[in-house]
């Protein structure tokens, strides 16, 4: 437990101190004498930065708590049987993407847009805004095919190394050692709540869910940590079947590189609390009923576990080796 207490005061205390001092002033304005935001790029790339503090407080707790980096989960254990969460951890979160946007068209076929129509003409609009050369309807139409193709094959390499700082955090840390004092579903109940608690400086200034919606900006932490919860439940299912926290590295960028993909085909653009996006209600359905068969999956395990009288606690096998 105490290594557990470092580690989320460490990441916790870095991650604020940082967003409220460094990044929030940054994205508004309010810590430039010219009273302007900084140039989004930077603002982005700032943000980005962040997700490299919870693999820095792995490291100082390892450090300061003398744990050493043994079973630290960042290799991959058996590969030959444990490859299948690899390929899971790839495609999976495109496919669930796609289930939720499809539910969610279903439920508002009148948003439905098929041709992408509503988003050429944004990027058109925006190439114009920047003074560049009118790029033709079909040639937009593929060049936006050809990003989603991307999201899906290329997304987990791209951001593999930004997700590793998360990811080793969370789930090859943290994750582990809730594991070994409690079952599954608290277990990911309680580190999914951390970590949308962990994004609400951001969720504050409107990272995912916007500002200015009734409720702001508590609607949009409480909606946080219910989606950390959620993609929470099968990252840290896929690490501990596999015993690292490689595939949670790859589901997660596969997530960052595809979560937008269905607003493509939105006319509204939809509404991040309800859909087409993951990060809603209804678009985050596939994913919902994919974090229902982890826990089930598990609890099936650790009900075998007990039986077998194989672990003298609920994590012990789940993250040995």
């Amino acid at each position: 437990m105490k290594r557990i207490v470092i580690y989320l005061a460490v990441t916790f205390a870095l991650t604020y101190a940082l967003e409220i001092l460094v990044v929030i002033p940054m994205a508004t304005g309010t810590g430039l004498g010219s009273g302007l935001a900084a140039p989004p790029v930077a603002v982005q790339f700032i943000v980005g930065s962040m997700m490299f503090v919870p693999a820095i407080g792995v490291l100082i707790t390892r450090l300061v708590t003398k744990e050493g980096f043994k079973n630290a989960m960042i290799k991959p254990v058996d590969f030959k049987h444990t490859f299948k969460y690899y390929l899971i951890a790839w495609f999976g979160p495109a496919v669930l993407t796609v289930i939720g946007a499809a539910v969610y068209f279903l439920v508002f076929p009148g948003d439905f847009d098929p041709t992408m129509t509503a988003a050429t003409a944004m990027l058109q609009e925006a190439t114009a805004a920047q003074g560049g050369a009118a790029m033709p309807a079909d040639m937009v139409s593929i060049v936006m095919w050809a990003q989603l193709a991307m999201g899906v094959f290329l997304s987990p390499i791209l951001n593999c190394l930004t997700c590793f700082g998360e990811e080793w955090g969370w789930r090859g840390y943290l994750v582990p050692k809730v594991y070994e004092r409690m079952p599954f579903i608290p277990t990911v109940l309680v580190t999914g709540v951390i970590w949308g608690l962990w994004h609400a400086p951001l969720t504050v200034i409107g990272h995912n869910y916007g500002v200015g919606y009734p409720g702001w900006p508590f609607l949009g932490i409480f909606a946080m940590c219910i989606f950390c919860i959620v993609i929470g439940t099968l990252f840290s299912y896929l690490t501990l079947k596999a015993k690292s926290c490689l595939p949670a590295v790859i589901g997660h960028g596969a997530v960052n590189g595809f979560v937008s993909a269905a607003v493509l085909f939105s006319v509204s653009g939809g509404n991040p609390f309800i859909g087409p996006m993951p990060i809603g209600i209804i678009g985050g359905v596939g994913f919902i009923a994919a974090a229902i068969v982890c826990c089930a999956l598990m609890r099936k395990d650790e009900k075998h576990r007990m039986l077998d009288g194989t672990a003298t606690d609920a994590g012990a096998n789940a993250v040995q080796g």
